[in-house]
Parts: C-alpha cells; structure tokens; sequence
C-alpha cells in the first residue's frame, strides 16, 4: 500500500513538472509573439507617420514656395507703382506750393531787376553816342537777360536770330521766337534805333530836342511800317502770332514817344505789332514761363492718371492671382483631406491603415500612446 502510495505521489510530480515545463513553454512562445507584434506595430506607426509628414510637408512646402513666388511677382511691381504714383503726387504739390510761396519773392526780384535795367540803359545810351549796332547788340543783350530772368531756357522755350520761312517759302530771321505751348510763337524784335532818341537826350534847347524828339516817333513808326512787312504772321508750321512784339530797351525812350505822340500804341497795333518796354517786356515774359509751368503741370496730372490706369490694372491683375492662390490652397486641402482619408476609410470595412494598426494594439501590443479620439472614432464608425 504504501509503495503504491509511494508510486502515486511521484507519477504526480513528474506530471507536475512536465506541465510546468509546458507552461514555460507557452509563455515564452507568447512573449514571443507579443513582441513581434510590438516591433510590427511600432514599425508600422513610424512608417506611417514618416509617409504622412513626408506628404504633408512636401505639399505644404511647394504650396507656400509657389505663392509666394506669384505674390511676391504681384506686390513688388506694385509696391514700385505706388512709390512712383505717391512721388509724382508729392512732386506736382510742392511745385505748385513752391509756385505760390515765392510769388510775392519774385515780384520783388523782377521789380529789383527792372530797375537795374533801366538805370543800365540810362547809363548806357551816353556810352553807345549813336552807334546803330551798338544798340542793336545792348538790345538784344538786355531782352537775353530778361528771358534768362523770366525762367526760360534758350533752344527750349526761346531761340534767338532762327531762320525760318513763311508760307510763300521766304526766309525769315526775326531776332528772338519765343514759344508757347501747342506750337504757338512769339516774335520779338529788338533792333529799334535809338539815334535821334539820344540826340534828343543831349540836345541843349528846346528847338533841337522838338526837333530829335519828333525824328524819334517817325523812327518808331517807321520800324512798325517795316515789321508789319515782315510777313511774321504768316510762318510755315506754326500757329501765326497775333502781334509782334517791338521791344524798346529803354523806359524812358518809348515814354518819350508815347508822351509826343499819344496814338503811337493805337497805330503799332493796327500794323500787328505791340510796343514793349523794358518792364512790360518782363511781366510778359515772366507771364509766358508760368504759362510754360502750367502747361508741365497740366502734362503731369495727365502722367498722373496714365499712371493711376495701369496701377489699377495691375491691382486688378493682382486680385485674379490671389484668387488663383485660393483655389490652390483649397484644393491643397482636398488632397490633404484625401489623404487622411485613405488612412481611415476603405472599400471593405475595417479594412483601412489605422484600422489595421488598431488591431495589431488589440492583439496584445503594449503601446504607450493612443491615436487620437477623432481618427479611433472615425474608425470604429467606419467598421460598423
């Protein structure tokens, strides 16, 4: 009985051993398994997320290099346009406040200059004693500096001694054209004789200055006759000046004339020619140069709204782009959205990326980390 007893006992502890043996066994054939399917998973996790940021930054890179390319092509043209446009604003304001700051100064500098030229003359005419082209040079001297002083440039708005020609092809070489806005001109002479004025001038009784100062009137008039011949308004390629200006160097010589003859002026102007002193003369002139400023003002407004149209072309053109690049961006969305959902969506249920990483962690994975709640979701929606 008690080797059987005996038999029994160890019959049960060799049993015992050999199922613990298996039990090792199994569990080391499980923790195997276990951790294969760990490293799959993790292997599987690091290879999807690798291909979804590689997707996702490649897209999201050559989307944000192209825009910015097109915008940066849009904005630095029109950043230009806007700089010029404000600066040709700005330019046309401050000549304009220029202009009406300095006129009370330049009333005062041609009054100054006036005077100078006049006390110029008057020392002057004792000097030239009777020379013709003496005083046609210190004319002609004298009506420079008052051009010059009047702001207009020589060869631009005035040329001196031009031969042109009038409508019969004659030639003709008036001492000074002066030109005005829309092809218009101004003819100016200034080689009126002085002779018999500074007879006058010298003369020591009464009898001789009557008799001077009436040659000098005739010598006026007979320089109005001559002009008016000239044909001055008949020149080829412009438009015709009314009148030719007769300029007299000196104040005091035409108030001489004006005061022996009072109908001087009425006469000249029937023959188309306008007597001129030394300071009518300059108020004309200086007249004639801020008709010049207008005309380059009224020329930059027009500059101004040529550029305003092509500034609102290209910030119409620049609207179309960025509406372009919206498009862009959207369908950057679609394809990202397409994306995300071949990892969650598929033609067999369950049979989607995350739904098979899902079931590698449902087998026994020992994972850290979830996926997050709105893709678990999805996929449990999916599945059903």
């Amino acid at each position: 009985m008690e080797t059987a007893l005996i038999i029994i006992l160890a019959a049960l502890a060799l049993a015992s051993g050999f199922l613990f043996a298996r039990l090792k066994i199994e569990k080391a054939r499980n923790d195997s398994f276990a951790g294969n399917a760990e490293r799959e998973r993790e292997s599987a996790r690091n290879e999807f997320s690798v291909l979804a940021a590689g997707i996702l930054e490649d897209k999201t890179k050559k989307l944000t290099e192209e825009n910015e390319r097109k915008i940066s092509a849009i904005i630095e043209p029109l950043k230009t346009k806007i700089s010029e446009f404000q600066k040709q604003v700005s330019d046309a304001y401050d000549a304009e406040l220029r202009d009406k700051v300095s006129l009370k100064t330049e009333i005062k500098n041609l009054t100054e200059l006036n005077r100078r030229l006049s006390e110029g003359a008057e020392n002057l005419a004792g000097a030239i004693k009777g020379d013709s082209k003496l005083q046609g040079d210190w004319g002609e001297m004298q009506l420079e500096l008052i051009l010059e002083r009047a702001g207009l440039e020589k060869n631009i708005h005035y040329s001196r001694q031009e031969t042109i020609r009038d409508a019969d092809g004659n030639l003709l070489r008036p001492d000074y054209i002066v030109r005005l806005p829309d092809d218009k001109v101004l003819i100016i002479d200034s080689k009126v004789s002085l002779k018999d004025y500074e007879s006058y001038f010298n003369a020591s009784d009464e009898t001789s200055k009557e008799m001077y100062l009436k040659k000098h009137v005739e010598s006026i008039l007979g320089h109005i006759k001559d002009l008016s011949a000239k044909s001055y308004d008949r020149i080829y390629g412009v438009s015709s000046p009314d009148y030719v200006l007769m300029f007299v160097p000196l104040e005091s010589a035409l108030y001489s004339a004006l005061k022996k003859d009072p109908s001087l002026l009425t006469k000249a102007l029937e023959k188309n020619v306008a007597l001129v002193s030394t300071s009518t003369m300059l108020h004309a002139l200086r007249t004639i140069g801020f008709i010049w400023k207008q005309e380059n003002q009224r020329k930059n407004v027009f500059e101004i709204a040529r550029e305003s149209g092509q500034l609102y072309d290209k910030f119409v053109g620049f609207v179309d782009d960025l509406a372009d690049a919206a498009k862009k961006i959207d369908s950057a969305g679609v394809a990202l959205e397409a994306a995300m959902n071949k990892l969650k969506t598929s033609a067999r249920k369950g049979d989607t990326i995350i739904g098979r990483i899902e079931r590698i962690k449902s087998l026994g994975a020992d994972a850290a980390k979830s996926l997050p709640p709105e893709l678990s979701d999805d996929i449990r929606e999916n599945s059903k």
